[in-house]
């Protein structure tokens, strides 16, 4: 084979994977990942971590019309995966009873959002009392700072990057739907990205938010990030 040959079939397997229109290509493995909606109110004084607090009933239905928006953005022939606490359950099951149908909702415990051990419960004012580091600036604690009992920002990228790379491996070529936490998906975005866990916490992830992963032979690629449903 020539060597304009062999540089004409790099260039069209190249551009197989170019992202030049509004429709995603089918057959790859691509996670559409979930922020939970928002908690009630008296749960967003506190570091509430992975504590199972509820969510707020007026936001599910001022907030309808983002739901119907997910429910007509998500595939229907996707696998379903929620954390174990009911925050993700119920934002999952308001986006089915919005149109898209029910489905069957697979609990996956390395989707829980970071434990912060001794620390959950605590007002944020009374927080920095017990930091050993200075927070993030946009992140209660420092990526690497560990609460008593519970698992660093680091330790949460580690798992969430070993669950992912596991669930691709499983679901190859499929669509997978995860309703998560805000640092699960920022872990996910370090995993992706290959950037440190400090630098992840830079990203927005807003309540309802949509972040799109796939993941290609060739690695992980970042198609949108914070994506508000109907906006």
């Amino acid at each position: 084979m020539s060597e304009h040959m062999i540089a004409e079939k790099a260039s069209s397997s190249s551009q197989e994977h170019f992202l030049d229109g509004p429709e995603l290509p089918t057959g790859i493995t691509r996670f559409w990942l979930i922020r939970h909606a928002l908690v009630e109110e008296n749960a967003r004084m506190c570091m509430y971590g992975s504590m199972d607090v509820p969510l707020c009933p007026d936001s599910l239905i001022a907030q309808r019309p983002m739901y119907r928006a997910l429910a007509a953005r998500l595939p229907q022939d996707a696998q379903w995966f929620i954390s174990p606490l009911s925050r993700t359950r119920r934002t999952a099951q308001a986006i089915e009873e919005a149109g898209y149908g029910a489905r069957p909702l697979t609990v996956e415990p390395d989707l829980i959002e970071q434990n912060l051990g001794a620390w959950q419960g605590l007002e944020y004012h009374a927080l920095p009392a017990h930091l050993t580091l200075p927070p993030h600036p946009f992140w209660p604690v420092a990526a690497s700072d560990c609460p008593p009992g519970g698992e660093s920002v680091i330790e949460v990228c580690s798992r969430v990057g070993r669950l992912l790379d596991r669930l691709a491996r499983t679901h190859a070529g499929r669509n997978i739907v995860a309703v998560a936490h805000g640092g699960v998906i920022r872990a996910a975005l370090a995993h992706a990205l290959r950037i440190h866990a400090e630098t992840a916490l830079h990203f927005s992830v807003q309540n309802l938010s949509l972040t799109i992963l796939e993941r290609l032979d060739t690695g992980w690629r970042v198609v949108t990030v914070n994506e508000l449903p109907g906006i």
